[in-house]
């Protein structure tokens, strides 16, 4: 048949006008309409191909192919519920289907039900297991749906086929679950080294800074950063690397890169203040971000807050003009009132009341500020330095032991609860570096 050899040669429009230059001698013909349908199908003429393959179906309502090849341009015309009935039928006729097996846990992977999803793609497995991308997507499922043995045994023979490096973060994702650290980090350096995308590369260096190793990751990062110069995370992270190997001047130099790419991520703001209250350079550049991040966020409390600090310190630190302190104040209020469990705004709001002495003023604020997060360290000791010049010299004491306490085990925990908050939020769980 001419049509069906200019179809297997890619010839589609040539096939689709044999095709129908035949068809109103042939309407009763399945073969004639199924293989129009599939010409049209691969001219992306989607509608014109529905056609056909309705007409195929119920001409031979018992092909498992034509009720596949219905669900699948059902499907591409976005009719998600009338495709997986199709797929459904074509598996109560051929259960090992592998076509509407893989289609239909594709289907119900693009709407995010993974625990639906994981069977059919398992039966397109065992029916094809070297199809490298049906392989792919099971190996996910399985990970996200906790079977991680199963995903790791699926990864292993789809990279004898194919050794990708989107397999190799998969399998580190993996290894990183089931609490085997070296072994992730390597499987992250083989997928950078394979496919050194920004998702890869962003990857490796997470790990890095998830498990303390802040050299690596800063070189890892700084070569990312030359290789994908517009991405805004992977600025993060290196800012995130240098803070914690101590080089605050180059972090917020690193973070205000970052600002200026992507100015509404509040990663990027958390990390600058931080590496800024150690780093009195770039005073008027930081201060100028933080001031346009408040303006674009009026009603987000840490806006405000960062916006007062860096006002303050600028001031303190004679990095710029002179700052009517009535204006922190305001800044500062402004976040409490738009977030009242916010603890750094009250500690904030008593610094700059205590170092005015005005003790009766600060004093709530500390109290307030321990009330919603009692291991904050810092406020213990001020609060306890307040009480002292009040002449409450036995809460003094008191306050002041709880600082002595809290003092190192807190400073350790919180570099580590900033580093996998900001891995975590850059990297959803599950994450495909495609």
């Amino acid at each position: 048949m001419a049509a069906q050899a200019d179809y297997d040669a890619g010839r589609y429009p040539e096939a689709a006008h044999r095709l129908e230059s035949v068809l109103p001698g042939a309407s009763g013909s399945f073969e004639v309409h199924e293989l129009l349908g599939l010409s049209y199908a691969s001219m992306s003429e989607n509608e014109k191909a529905l056609s056909q393959f309705q007409t195929a179906v119920q001409l031979k309502p018992d092909s498992a192919v034509a009720r596949t090849n219905l669900g699948t341009i059902l499907l591409y015309s976005g009719t998600s519920d009338p495709a997986a009935a199709q797929f459904r039928k074509a598996l109560q006729l051929e259960p090992s289907n592998y076509a509407a097996n893989h289609n239909l846990g594709e289907l119900y992977v693009k709407s995010g039900q993974l625990a639906k999803a994981q069977p059919p793609l398992a039966r397109a497995w065992r029916a094809k297991p070297a199809a490298y991308d049906n392989g792919y997507d099971l190996a996910m499922a399985d990970f996200l749906l906790g079977r991680l043995d199963e995903a790791r045994q699926v990864i292993s023979g789809l990279s004898k086929q194919k050794d990708t490096g989107e397999l190799h973060n998969l399998l580190a994702q993996v290894d990183e679950k089931q609490g085997k650290f070296v072994e992730a980090a390597s499987e992250y350096q083989t997928a950078a080294h394979l496919d050194p995308t920004e998702g890869n590369l962003f990857d490796w260096g997470s790990e890095m800074l998830l498990h303390r190793t802040y050299e690596p990751a800063v070189t890892i990062f700084q070569d990312a950063t030359e290789r994908y110069p517009n991405s805004p995370r992977l600025f993060i992270g290196l800012g995130l690397a240098l803070y914690s190997r101590a080089r605050y001047d180059d972090a917020v130099r690193v973070l205000l890169r970052a600002a200026d790419l992507d100015p509404s991520d509040p990663r990027c703001y958390l990390f600058l203040s931080r590496a800024y209250s150690s780093s009195p350079g770039e005073a008027v550049a930081v201060t100028e971000r933080f001031r346009l991040y408040a303006e674009e966020q009026p009603n987000n409390s840490r806006a405000q807050y960062y916006y007062a600090i860096s006002l303050w310190k600028t001031n303190r630190t004679g990095g710029g003009a002179s700052v009517d302190l009535s204006i922190v104040e305001s800044l500062l209020k402004k976040s409490i009132a738009l977030d009242d469990s916010f603890p750094d705004a009250h500690v904030q709001l008593g610094d700059l009341y205590a170092d005015q002495h005005l003790y009766e003023q600060s004093i709530p604020q500390y109290e307030r500020a321990l009330a919603l997060d009692s291991s904050l360290s810092d406020a213990h000791y001020r609060l306890g330095m307040d009480y002292v010049h009040v002449g409450k010299k036995d809460l003094a004491q008191k306050e002041l032991a709880v600082y002595q306490k809290l003092r190192a085990e807190h400073l350790a925990e919180l570099d580590k609860a900033e580093v996998q908050q900001f891995v975590y939020s850059a990297k959803p769980p599950g994450a495909s570096t495609r």
